[in-house]
């Protein structure tokens, strides 16, 4: 190829090929500015153009799925990057049975989103764009004022649901709710397609920490709903991001996505080296952004770049950027790839 487009790389890379060069973005919050579709948008093809970068995640705000079933949150007091939950729509493990099937063009969380994608899309049209969207199984743990973390609670919710009322007690009707939010996420990731979003990047959180859930309950609560949202976007190409520590991106082996990101620096974590099938994504720490640290950003990028010299990748941070980075950082994340 004599010249290669922004998609063109995008797509080599996440179908297992080789580019001209390894690509490079970062994503991070603006909680200013993830109210509204419009701003949303200004905001993404602003922060786009000023770094240049060869793909865009979109980073909607935190709550947003979870707002779909009737969630309320307070978006003048936030807790790092998110708000305070004021209300959720199941007070007890019982009112799971409550929760129904949602067309995506008919929700206000949702339609606003699509809305936010048609947006940056005609703002960044040669530029690779997905969306961002988390797995049923943190989409209820968020309704419920849990954590898809391995700690309890989100803001604003101290006495949440307990795991064993939700998947023990009530786990016919925890299936239930896993199942109606894994269908409304299908269509909404089929709206995604129309309103130009190239895929996915689909966020299990901390699910994967074995102190959270071990294996077999893993399996049961989230495998499955999740292949019904990554087969409903096997249109594009779809990044699965494992947060955190003991995040074990290798048991993602078979599943149906394109890339990987993870935390290559977490304790618990296997590095770049590690045994996995689709494209890596990352390389570089995220908390040296908020530390301004550009020696180490500077030395960590090309370490990973030489480690994965031949073979596809994406330099990215292990996750999304602090809220505090420099603009210092962010130019030495996207020269990296050049130097």
């Amino acid at each position: 190829m004599s010249e290669w487009s922004k998609q063109d790389r995008f797509n080599a890379l996440l179908s297992g090929e080789l580019a001209d060069r390894p690509i490079v973005s970062g994503w991070r919050h603006f909680i200013d500015k993830e109210q509204n579709a419009d701003d949303l948008a200004e905001t993404t093809i602003s922060f786009t153009k000023k770094y240049d970068w060869d793909w865009v995640k979109i980073n909607p705000r935190a709550t947003y799925l979870a707002e779909a079933w009737g969630n309320q949150y307070d978006f003048k007091d936030y807790q790092t990057v998110f708000p305070r939950q004021q209300t959720t729509v199941i007070p007890t493990a019982a009112n799971l049975w409550d929760i129904e099937v949602i067309k995506a063009v008919d929700s206000a969380p949702l339609a606003e989103h699509l809305d936010a994608v048609r947006k940056i899309r005609q703002g960044l049209p040669e530029t690779p764009l997905i969306q961002t969207v988390f797995s049923p199984l943190t989409v209820l743990l968020f309704i419920v004022g849990r954590s898809a973390y391995v700690y309890k609670t989100v803001f604003g919710i101290e006495h949440p649901v307990t795991l064993e009322s939700l998947f023990k007690e009530h786990r016919a009707a925890a299936h239930h709710a896993l199942h109606t939010i894994s269908l409304t996420l299908a269509d909404y990731v089929q709206e995604l397609r129309q309103a130009g979003s190239d895929g996915l990047f689909y966020a299990v959180t901390g699910t994967a920490h074995p102190e959270l859930f071990d294996d077999a309950m893993f399996n049961e609560l989230s495998r499955p709903y999740d292949s019904i949202v990554l087969e409903a976007t096997s249109y594009g190409k779809n990044i699965l991001h494992t947060c955190g520590p003991y995040a074990r991106p290798e048991i993602f082996n078979d599943y149906r996505i394109d890339g990987i990101s993870w935390d290559t620096v977490a304790e618990g974590n296997p590095g770049l080296d590690a045994n996995l099938k689709a494209t890596k994504v990352g390389g570089v720490d995220h908390a040296l952004f908020a530390a301004n640290d550009i020696a180490q950003i500077k030395q960590q990028a090309k370490e990973a770049l030489t480690l994965m010299k031949n073979q596809p990748f994406i330099l990215a941070p292990n996750c999304a950027i602090p809220l505090n980075v420099t603009d210092e950082a962010l130019e030495q994340l996207k020269k990296s790839v050049s130097e």
